[in-house]
């Protein structure tokens, strides 16, 4: 499990490892890992939500580690204006940072849960890398 979300952290398939798998761009997922065929979803409706859910923690996390060391420190006269110029920033723009991360690492998460079946591959791409080509001749 650690593999697949060291695997996930660096925005790669979690199953085959494959660099770039899902996105093809920084907010764009292909439907499937390009690599070995895993498709997003595997069949169930919720993974959006888990992957939301994942971008909560990986943004807001950091974010209220960051705000309870900064409010120890500064206690009992508390710099509010400070912590806004940077806090307000960051939650601005920590979740588009994180976009892909909270996708892949719960990929991650999902393949320890729910181990891979035949059916969560793309047909697709199955069918297209198990027939012999000109070349393989």
């Amino acid at each position: 499990m650690i593999r697949m979300l060291a695997r996930g952290v660096l925005r790669r398939c979690p199953r085959c490892n494959g660099q770039g798998a899902f996105f093809t761009g920084w907010f764009e997922k292909a439907p499937h890992c390009q690599t070995c065929g895993l498709r997003w979803r595997r069949g169930d409706v919720g993974f959006e939500l888990g992957a939301a859910a994942m971008a909560a923690v990986i943004t807001l996390g950091p974010i209220l580690v960051v705000l309870g060391v900064a409010l120890a420190l500064a206690w009992p006269t508390i710099p509010v204006g400070p912590l806004l110029v940077f806090f307000i920033p960051s939650a601005l723009l920590l979740p588009l940072v994180t976009y892909p991360l909270s996708y892949t690492v719960w990929q991650a998460l999902d393949l320890a849960m729910r181990p891979v079946q035949p059916d969560d591959f793309d047909a697709e791409f199955i069918v297209r890398d198990a027939l012999p080509t000109d070349l393989d001749h």
